[in-house]
């Protein structure tokens, strides 16, 4: 049913009183909350299992490091929460490492969401309430003062809240189309600096990390990762991290053939490059286990390459809580789910279902490894830098929530007046207690031997 523009914003309204904006603030436990150790085990059993204690070992860093590993435990604990019952797609694991900048189509240089693997459609909160904890949780690391710790949450949510606000009056393609690239945070960084809320060396950081963004392509993979091996271009191995896979070229050339299908353009790039090597590659912190493969082809010459990333999708962490996604191929619901929340999207972006090295079938994905990509480095923060970072991701969530969600109804929920971003400062100095103490648990069963961590890689 098509409601007007008046029914949607009443509909927000109304939702404040199933759901008020403070009562978001009040988080605790469950009585009968599940092991956070037991959900960890459970992901470990469809997950490499020799790659599991590296994930471990990632996740025993620090609280932050868990807690980025922590999308499962959060996702129950986010389920017994208040919500307005008003859906959006959701990425399901927004942290503030879970953005950053990358190369569009028209080669541009975006700044957005940039994991997906969790993404499914859900209450619009949980998304807002991750990404706020994990500000609280690395000020925490940082040693940011309490004050300084709730100025950057209630910033980032206000931020939030005002893009959302902005979204409600836009027209329907303004709003799809609205983005951020690197000129405007330049542009907002140097007002900043100009207001005296920022000093220059943040700005001259910010401008060094885009330009780094830049270098971060296809060349430099391949001048850093390739070899030549008895004249043959390979992936130089660096175990257990990188490790090359040997033999498989007919099974690779038959899955690039299903996901050349999937990209959707009747001529497409892939289409002139030639599959040449491929190795395993551990990333991330939360996704180490899950298989994921580099693919290296060449085009016209040697001097023209294309990595490929091939990542396992499994069922998100938020479907026992939301329900199944109506995408049968977890690849797909990953690839849909992104082309939705981002403002552009990889223009290599597809997916495939496999039969593996192991004889199991199972649903991946496929994207760029390197297109002009970077990320910031959480451990340099000050607090300024990290308040503004937060209204930058907050703005950039909003964003991408008022593509598919209804952003009338979600603006006329949260409204003009600061309610929900001081309820969320509440939250997020609960949740952050909480994920210390998990990190606790997670320490000691790694002593006890319950799970095995291996650090330092």
């Amino acid at each position: 049913m098509h409601l007007s523009a008046e029914e949607r914003v009443a509909r927000g309204k109304s939702a404040r009183t199933a759901a008020p904006r403070a009562a978001h603030g009040d988080w605790k436990p469950a009585a009968n909350r599940p092991d956070p150790i037991a959900f960890l085990e459970e992901q470990a059993e469809s997950r490499v299992p020799e790659l599991v204690p590296i994930r471990y070992g990632r996740m025993l860093a620090s609280p932050f490091a868990f807690y980025r590993g922590a999308a499962l435990i959060m996702a129950a604990d986010l389920a017994g929460t208040p919500e307005s019952a008003i859906n959006v797609q959701l990425c399901g694991d927004a942290h503030l490492s879970n953005f950053g900048v990358f190369g569009s189509p028209e080669r541009k240089l975006l700044f957005d969401i940039n994991d997906f693997d969790e993404t499914l459609p859900g209450p619009w909160e949980w998304d807002v309430k991750r990404l706020a904890a994990s500000l609280e949780v690395a000020g925490r690391e940082l040693g940011f003062a309490p004050a300084d710790r709730r100025e950057i949450v209630t910033a980032c949510v206000a931020e939030y809240r005002g893009q959302m606000r902005a979204a409600a009056e836009m027209t329907t393609l303004d709003a799809w189309y609205d983005h951020v690239d690197a000129d405007r945070i330049m542009d907002w960084i140097l007002a900043e600096v100009a207001a005296g809320r920022l000093g220059k060396k943040e700005a001259k950081e910010t401008a060094e990390d885009i330009d780094k963004a830049r270098e971060r392509d296809h060349q430099r993979v391949f001048r850093k990762r390739v070899g030549d091996m008895e004249g043959e271009l390979r992936i130089v191995p660096d175990p257990p991290l990188i490790v090359p896979i040997e033999e498989i070229e007919r099974s690779m050339r038959k899955l690039i053939a299903s996901y050349r299908r999937t990209v959707g353009r009747y001529h497409h790039p892939v289409e002139e490059f030639e599959y040449v090597h491929a190795a395993r590659k551990v990333v991330g912190v939360g996704s180490v286990g899950t298989r994921a493969w580099i693919l290296l082809m060449v085009g016209r010459d040697d001097d023209d390459p294309l990595f490929l990333q091939a990542k396992e999708a499994q069922p998100s962490v938020l479907e026992r809580f939301v329900g199944a996604s109506v995408h049968d191929n977890h690849g797909r619901r990953v690839v849909v789910g992104q082309r939705v929340m981002q403002a552009a999207s990889d223009f290599f972006l597809g997916w495939v279902r496999v039969k593996d090295l192991d004889g199991a079938t199972r649903d991946y994905y496929l994207r760029q490894l390197h297109d002009w990509k970077g990320g910031v480095e959480v451990e340099t923060f000050r607090v300024p830098g990290a308040m503004l970072y937060g209204r930058l991701c907050g703005a950039t969530l909003a964003r991408a929530h008022a593509r598919w969600g209804d952003r009338l109804a979600i603006a006329s929920y949260l409204g003009k007046g600061d309610a929900f971003d001081r309820a969320l400062a509440e939250f997020s100095v609960a949740y952050a207690d909480q994920n210390e103490r998990d990190f606790e648990s997670f320490a000691r069963a790694v002593e006890s031997g319950r799970l095995t961590a291996e650090t330092g890689l």
